[in-house]
């Protein structure tokens, strides 16, 4: 061993599960360790690796960025499907989308957010949304930024192309019949949908300014995977670039309760939650764009 080879000691799963959370924020728990060893072993076999203690031992001695970066990206590649969930999309169109062509001027461009937007359904799902209100919206301009910590899973998001599987959970029939082409015996995405949608490597421990100041953040089904420090970060992070009323959108199980104290109860709609401090926020969370307005200090969360 070379001073600079670090030795592999202990359980190399627990290992492994250190460098996932050190890399991605994901957490894993010991009950998820066939999971994590049905996704790695692929990839041990295709190395001709020495199991789990030769996998780790290329981890944590740097032997291989790319074979890290893909061990990254195999564990965090999560479930999704079209119109998940469905009560987050209603609530899109029914209360959030309404609300900003109130008060944003015509010429303003409406800017959302998905994060951790996986093989691409839940952005594709607020592009047909916004086809769909197309009158409402008044010719507004509206940008879809979609990310993901994987190239290879928004390599197929931009491609847009879905077996017969993936196209009956959740779509309804007239959307894939109106938005979708045949391709053999799986659908595309039609290109008019497809441009709507920019997608973008993003690694929600890192760094948000290239995404500038949005209306709308969709991080749903995300925080689940997180300890609350994590969660604590990417909260206080996303509110910097969340306009000050814009709004935020967690998953059916997820909540800031005992994690953040960013966020306080609206009890006009449920579980919309807004600053628990404006002025004490605007001190805090400047804008990524521009100074924020105490006076005009407003953030929502809208969870599934």
């Amino acid at each position: 061993m070379t001073p600079n080879t670090a030795k592999v000691s202990g359980d190399p799963y627990e290992v492994l599960c250190a460098f996932l959370k050190k890399e991605s924020g994901l957490i894993i728990d010991a009950q998820k360790r066939y999971l994590v060893e049905s996704k790695m072993q692929p990839i041990i076999r295709r190395e001709g690796l020495n199991g789990f203690h030769g996998l780790v031992d290329i981890l944590i001695n740097n032997k291989s960025a790319p074979l890290a970066k893909e061990v990254v990206e195999t564990m965090t590649i999560n479930e999704t499907y079209f119109f998940r969930d469905k009560v987050p999309f209603d609530k899109f169109s029914q209360v959030v989308l309404p609300k900003l062509i109130e008060t944003r001027p015509a010429y303003k461009t409406i800017r959302i957010w998905s994060a951790a937007c996986s093989s691409g359904q839940e952005p594709y799902s607020l592009a047909m949304i916004l086809d769909q209100m197309k009158a409402q919206l008044g010719g507004r301009r509206v940008e879809i930024i979609a990310t993901d910590l994987s190239e290879a899973i928004l390599a197929k998001a931009r491609e847009g192309l879905y077996s017969q599987f993936e196209v009956q959970r959740g779509l309804p029939t007239p959307f894939l019949l109106r938005y979708f082409d045949q391709k053999g015996d799986k659908w595309q995405i039609k290109e008019s949908l497809r441009s709507q949608v920019q997608f973008r490597r993003l690694n929600l421990l890192g760094d948000y300014n290239a995404i500038g100041n949005v209306d709308v953040i969709f991080c749903r089904n995300v925080l689940i995977y997180f300890d609350n420090a994590g969660k604590r970060e990417v909260l206080a992070k996303m509110r910097r670039n969340l306009a000050n009323d814009g709004f935020l959108m967690l998953g059916a199980s997820e909540s800031v309760l005992g994690t953040s104290t960013e966020f306080v109860a609206d009890p006009m709609h449920r579980m919309v939650l807004s600053p628990a401090d404006a002025n004490l926020g605007a001190a805090r969370r400047p804008a990524v764009a521009a100074p924020a307005t105490p006076a005009a200090l407003r953030a929502a969360i809208l969870a599934g």
